[in-house]
């Protein structure tokens, strides 16, 4: 059996199988900006199609990872595959900011695209990675529904400093590397190019004692259960979608969600 149904990456691009680093990143950039969820408020599947372009992008972009697609397809990336397993994409939002530079003229990426002023600060919230779990479930859980728990491995919100990062009493004190602007320049010839400060992430601030806990990110790896209805019916390949069930947020930020992919196993009769 297809170990899912989804699309091919490179017609998810638009792109030639022997399509250069380069067209890929220029043909994710015109579709990224295109799809971008905060630039189709109203569409409930420019959301999935942006995150479809960001796994795209992250497999096509990585050599290895590549290679791997090439020969085997979607199953290079499933449990037991060629080493790609969970954790094996990065967050679609992550990505889009890597390729765009997190910054531009004066302002941050979403003023240059989606409307805005220069040099505005953005505070260090970032949505949670979606995750991706394949579950196997038998031929009649198939045909008349099943309510079924997983266990994941995830990072989740860190308990001691409620997600903060920083240590109980710490504050925050002004950024050294940014002056607290949330922007560092550069100069490139005749050019001032202003980028997001790689330390503070654009907020300006950084904790004055990080959490020893969890080193300042705010998040811990834990077990987590989850539980899920299987409805009657569901085919090979389909994805079930959990809301707010992937990796906890950064500094505040939104939960991803987790996308369960069912795979169901061989009948001895059927």
């Amino acid at each position: 059996m297809a170990t899912t149904n989804k699309r091919d990456y490179y017609e998810v691009l638009g792109v030639g199988r022997s399509a250069t680093e380069e067209e890929v990143k220029r043909a994710y950039r015109k579709l990224a900006v295109q799809f971008h969820p905060d630039k189709n408020p109203d569409d409930p599947h420019a959301e999935e199609k942006f995150k479809e372009l960001g796994e795209a992008y992250d497999v096509l972009m990585d050599p290895d990872k590549r290679a791997a697609y090439d020969r085997f397809g979607h199953a290079a990336f499933a449990p037991g595959g060629v080493g790609f397993g969970r954790g094996a994409f990065h967050d679609p939002f992550e990505i889009f900011r890597e390729v765009f530079g997190g910054g531009g003229f004066g302002g941050g990426i979403f003023e240059t695209f989606f409307g805005g002023g220069g040099g505005v600060r953005t505070e260090d919230r970032r949505r949670g990675s979606d995750l991706r779990y394949d579950m196997e479930i038998k031929l009649e859980e198939a045909a008349f529904g099943a309510e079924k728990q997983i266990e994941i491995e995830k990072l989740d919100t860190c308990d001691k400093c409620q997600g903060s990062g920083a240590e109980p009493g710490s504050r925050k004190i002004s950024c050294p590397t940014c002056g607290g602007r949330g922007q560092v320049v550069s100069s490139r010839g005749f050019f001032h190019i202003s980028q997001t400060c790689p330390r503070c992430h654009g907020a300006g601030e950084i904790i004055e004692k990080p959490c020893q806990k969890c080193r300042g990110e705010g998040r811990v790896e834990k077990l987590s259960r989850v539980k899920l209805k299987i409805p009657a019916g569901i085919r090979e390949g389909t994805r079930l979608r959990s809301l707010g069930n992937g990796e906890a947020g950064i500094g505040g930020g939104p939960p991803g969600d987790l996308y369960v992919v069912i795979h169901i196993k061989e009948h001895k009769i059927f």
